[in-house]
Parts: structure tokens; C-alpha cells; sequence
């Protein structure tokens, strides 16, 4: 009768180096076939309408604003200059 072995645990590899560029990880596909893999759309998209439905006027609290600002504030002195 055979002894039963115990199954090794694997190490996952891990590289030798580390990348210099962590976000540049995915290569782009050599040509433009392999850009479309999968399952075509059901409907063509070229046909679709968007509508707006919001109103004219969407309210916002002051509570959302100052969130915004406090994120967004150098972004919005750039587009529109700094508050007077």
C-alpha cells in the first residue's frame, strides 16, 4: 500500500524587480480586431436619442456647495478666477 503524500503548498512567483511605472501594466492590443472581443451590441447605438429630462432648474443645498469648493476650489479659481 502507497503512503498518500501531503500536497505541497505553492509560492506564488513574484518578480525579481519591481517596475519603475506601476500604472503602465496593460499592453495594448497589436491590432484593431482584438479591440472588439465579445458579444456585438443587441441594439445599434448609433440610432439611440438622448433627451434631457431634468429641470430647468435643479436644486442644490448649501451643504453641496461647500463640498464642492472645498475639493474643487483650486480647479474652479483656474476656470473662473478666485472669489472676490
Amino acid at each position: 500500500m502507497a503512503t498518500t503524500r501531503k500536497p505541497r503548498r505553492r509560492t506564488p512567483r513574484r518578480p525579481a524587480y519591481c517596475p519603475d511605472d506601476l500604472l503602465d501594466y496593460v499592453r495594448l492590443p497589436v491590432n484593431s480586431a482584438q479591440l472588439h472581443v465579445g458579444r456585438p451590441p443587441k441594439d445599434d447605438l448609433a440610432t439611440w436619442t438622448v433627451t434631457d429630462d431634468w429641470p430647468e432648474r435643479v436644486p442644490v443645498t448649501s451643504a453641496e456647495v461647500d463640498v464642492f469648493e472645498a475639493w474643487f476650489g483650486d480647479v474652479f479659481d483656474e476656470l473662473f478666477g478666485p472669489c472676490q
